[in-house]
């Protein structure tokens, strides 16, 4: 079975239901009007360009190429998971560029060396690229939940947590709660998508095989252990970023800094 290739008309006119949603944020008066048109001219540019890209990559096929772009797509992916973090501190954009380099691409190198063994050359974009672009994704989401989290739990919690530090507690024994919260928050996604996947909703890599026209099993294969990489890669970037914050938040004289934490200017 072959794919049914989508002409520009296509695409248009599934753009047009866009103004469903412009027309719900009139009726009640959301005042998104504005933000829907910017991120639908977004998305169309930004999924245009990445095609060109991936077109040009894919046709000179260098191990450099495919590294370069999920460098630069793991920089844009911490600096984005930071955008949605409340409170901040000095360092957080390294320490979430570092979470998600360190997670997503030693679970990349795992999926790539380890299930797909086979695959020559071992850089070979149609997979390495969206594989890894999958798992920072995803990784994004956990490592900005985490973050947020855990400054947040401490921002509140400063009385009772400089409190037990005064009391003779270690840095780690006063920030554990903050810090197993943070974790938990950061892998609620995951294991949501997890509990539901092939019931409520079908992942996208699966359902972008079947139009393709993959056999069913072989994209439920596929599925499976991109699933399972994300979880790893998921958890990894959540608890990477918040010991990360964690020892920038308390000092190794077992001080908490407060101070360190400014919330977001809007």
């Amino acid at each position: 079975m072959s794919y049914i290739q989508l002409t520009p008309a296509d695409v248009a006119a599934s753009a047009a239901l866009i103004v469903i949603n412009a027309i719900i944020s009139l009726r009640l008066r959301l005042g998104l009007e504005r933000q829907l048109v910017w991120a639908s001219i977004r998305t169309v540019t930004q999924l245009v360009l990445i095609g060109f890209v991936l077109r040009a990559v894919f046709a000179v096929d260098r191990w450099y190429l495919v590294i370069g772009m999920i460098l630069v797509m793991t920089i844009v992916a911490g600096v984005s998971a930071v955008g949605r973090v409340e409170r901040r501190y000095s360092g957080i954009y390294l320490d979430s560029i570092v979470a998600m380099w360190s997670s997503a691409w030693l679970v990349s190198a795992c999926g790539i060396f380890g299930v797909l063994h086979e695959m020559e050359p071992w850089y070979h974009p149609q997979y390495v690229i969206p594989l890894a672009g999958m798992l920072l994704g995803n990784s994004l989401n956990g490592v900005s939940l985490g973050m947020n989290r855990l400054t947040e739990s401490l921002a509140v919690r400063r009385d009772e947590v400089e409190t037990l530090l005064c009391l003779g507690a270690t840095r780690w024994e006063a920030a554990q709660p903050a810090v197993q919260q943070a974790v938990r928050t950061g892998m609620i996604p995951i294991l949501n998508s997890m509990l539901v996947v092939g019931i409520v909703s079908l992942p996208g890599m699966m359902t972008g095989q079947l139009l393709a026209g993959a056999e069913p099993m072989d994209a439920v294969a596929y599925q499976i252990v991109i699933m399972f990489l994300i979880a790893a890669a998921s958890a990894l970037g959540s608890v990477g970023v918040v010991l990360l914050a964690y020892r920038r938040l308390f000092n190794s004289s077992h001080q908490f800094l407060p101070d360190e934490l400014t919330v977001r200017s809007r």
